[in-house]
Order: C-alpha cells, then structure tokens, then sequence
C-alpha cells in the first residue's frame, strides 16, 4: 500500500448516549488505519440503514422527537431515551459508537497477505457494524467480492437482508418444515424472500398491512398474500396455511397478537388433519420466530394451539455461526452471484452523511416504512 492512496482521517457518524437520557448522532472525524496482514482498506460508496441499525443508531429512542444539536462543530442530531431505556443500554452509555452494520465500496489499500492483495480495485459488500464511514479498514475475510461492474449501491445490502432470507429458508429446511410465513412481505427483505421461494419451489405466506402492499407483492409475482387491514384476514390466513402447509412463520413486528395469531391458525388448520381429539392440541410442530421489532409492545399469547408449538428469536448472526464455514460460503456464493436479481434491494431516499444526521430525515428514515429505505452515500 501507498499512503497517498488513502487520506490520513476521514469521516464517521457515531452514536453516544448518555446518562441523563439523550443519544446523539454526529459525524466525527478519525484516523484511517493502515492495513497489516489480511486487512483491506475500503473506499465505502453506499451503506443501507437496515432496521437492525436502528437501535445502535438511537438507542431506542424516539426519533420522531430528533432535533439538530448546535455548537458541536461538526452536524450532530439529538433524540431523547426514556429511563428505561437507557437503564438496559448502561453498557454504552457515554461510549461513542460506530453504526452501520454493512455496505459496500472499492478496495484501495491492502495489507500484504495474498488474499487481501486479491481484493485490490475490487468492488466488495462487506459486515462491519460500523459502516457509515467514509473509509474502512476490516479483515478480507469481511468481505464478499462482487463481479466485475456491479455498482457498489447494489452490493451495499449483500449481507444483512440476503443471508436474512436463506436462513429462514434454512432454518425451516433444518427444522423439518416445508413452507413459511413472513409478517412484513412487502419490505425489501420480504420481496428478496418472495423471490428466492418462488426460484427454488418453497410455498411463501405473505403478511402485509395494507392494499397497496398486496398489489406490490402481486405484481412481483407473489402467489399468497393476506393482508392483515382486511376484515377476511383470519379466514384468508387459514385458507393459505392450508394450501402452502406453512407450520414455521417469521415475525419482524414481535409486539401485540399477530403471533398468536398465526400459531392459532396454524393449530386450527393442523387440527382438520388430526385423527379424532385430543386434550393437547395436534401432534403437528407450529414455530413462529420473532426476529424484528416494529411493534415494541408486549407480544400478547393465548395458549389456545395446543401443546406442540413453540415461540422464540431468531438472529442472523448466531445462525450464521451455527450452520459453519462451508454452508454460509455457499450462501454468500449465491448472493454475490445473484445480487442485481434475486437480491436486489431498492430505495427510497439516498443520503450523505450530513444527510443522516439532519432532524427531518432522521424522522423520515426512523420510520422504517415499506418503500421508503435509506441508503447513505458517505462519499457524497
């Protein structure tokens, strides 16, 4: 590596919460590292906010309560955190944080292993937790290179929504189900799910929250979707579980009824099928993981499907150490392969970095709404 081919310091957003209830979200300025070993230098071109950076970015504070923070030089924002919030993130309080679990951009600078030599001018998706930045310094081993001319704003969702969905599909294949339910199937992570299931033959129940969202799906070619607005839900949820065979859902909204009311329905369906009664419900396994946050509230439970069913979490990363080396590079295989087709992401809105830290688009992005993604340019 050359020194001249990377500045010296660069430009950063970090979050810091502190004591008395207050995160905020500033770009800071640090020293880029030279790469040693097998480290690369990356050249970041674009970077999603995927919900999963939402709690570092504001530590589940209310966004929609976001203000500019003056005085600090650089452009910062600020959003309040109530008590009980910040009691149960007292690990980071007045610890600046770097956010952005992943993007993408074009090696620059490599350390002197062959395998990040390789990687030179190569355009790369990469897993960092810190990747709103304008350059990065991480392990090869970070990275998954693109073929040649891919778009850096294509690769930039490469890790987080693509793995996302093959390992649900995993996840159901390893636990003995043949179909699956997804809760937010209009979201970019719904829409890649809908197409790696309609690729590889898997039966998909779609879960939207309104019209619109039905018609998005349908046009992609999707075969059943229930929207949960329409006062037929309950009875359209069963007519798909029955025609799918879908036993295993994914819930990204975690709070309220609505996984209660898949394990109901499942158990309904299963039980048409059961050989006469039984005081425990149906010998068939029902699984629902909750594995997002939209509704913070209490995830409310009847208990009324029997005995054999179960409700947990489920997270990409702890599912990705589990399965081993070998299995998750074939997934990433996959995706690099398939990145501007089966999973290719689409945005909403595209931001700099000062962007991100502006108090009307940080009310905009917190909301997380279906079409409305973020992508952050930090070059720009």
């Amino acid at each position: 590596m050359t020194r001249h081919d990377v500045p010296k310091t660069a430009l950063e957003l970090r979050s810091t919460l502190t004591g008395d209830g207050v995160v905020t979200l500033g770009i800071e300025q640090f020293e880029v590292d030279d790469p040693t070993g097998s480290q690369v230098v990356i050249r970041v071109e674009a970077a999603p906010i995927n919900p999963s950076d939402q709690g570092m970015l504001f530590a589940m504070g209310d966004a929609s309560r976001a203000s500019a923070v003056v005085g600090t030089g650089l452009p910062a924002v600020a959003v309040p955190v109530s008590d009980g919030a910040v009691a149960g993130q007292r690990g980071r309080v007045d610890q600046p944080m770097p956010v952005g679990n992943e993007g993408a951009g074009t090696v620059v600078a490599a350390g002197p292993d062959p395998t990040a030599q390789a990687l030179l001018n190569k355009v790369v998706g990469f897993l960092s937790g810190n990747a709103y930045a304008q350059y990065r310094t991480i392990d090869a081993s970070q990275c998954l290179v693109m073929q040649d001319g891919t778009d850096p704003a294509d690769a930039a969702a490469a890790f987080v929504n693509p793995l996302t969905a093959l390992g649900m599909i995993e996840t159901m294949k390893t636990e003995g189900h043949t179909a699956l339910v997804h809760t937010v199937g209009a979201s970019n992570l719904g829409q890649i799910l809908n197409r790696v299931c309609r690729a590889d033959g898997i039966g998909l129940v779609n879960v939207v929250r309104s019209q619109e969202h039905v018609d998005l799906l349908r046009e992609a070619g999707a075969d059943v979707v229930c929207n949960s607005s329409d006062a037929s839900f309950h009875n359209d949820l069963e007519d798909a579980l029955r025609s799918t065979g879908a036993t295993i859902a994914f819930d990204a909204i975690g709070g309220g009824e609505l996984a209660d009311t898949l394990l109901s329905a499942m158990e309904r369906v299963a039980g048409e099928q059961a050989d006469g009664f039984s005081r425990y419900g149906s010998d068939t396994h029902k699984q629902v993981y909750i594995y997002g946050g939209l509704d913070r509230g209490p995830t409310t439970l009847s208990r009324s499907y029997g005995m054999s069913w179960a409700l947990g979490g489920w997270l990409l990363t702890p599912f990705l150490h589990k399965i081993g080396k070998e299995a998750v590079d074939r997934l990433r295989t996959r995706v690099a392969d398939e990145i501007t087709t089966t999973f290719a992401g689409s945005y909403g809105m595209v931001l700099s970095l000062e962007d991100a830290v502006d108090p009307e688009m940080v009310k905009r992005y917190a909301k997380m709404a279906t079409g409305d993604k973020a992508l952050v340019t930090p070059q720009a």
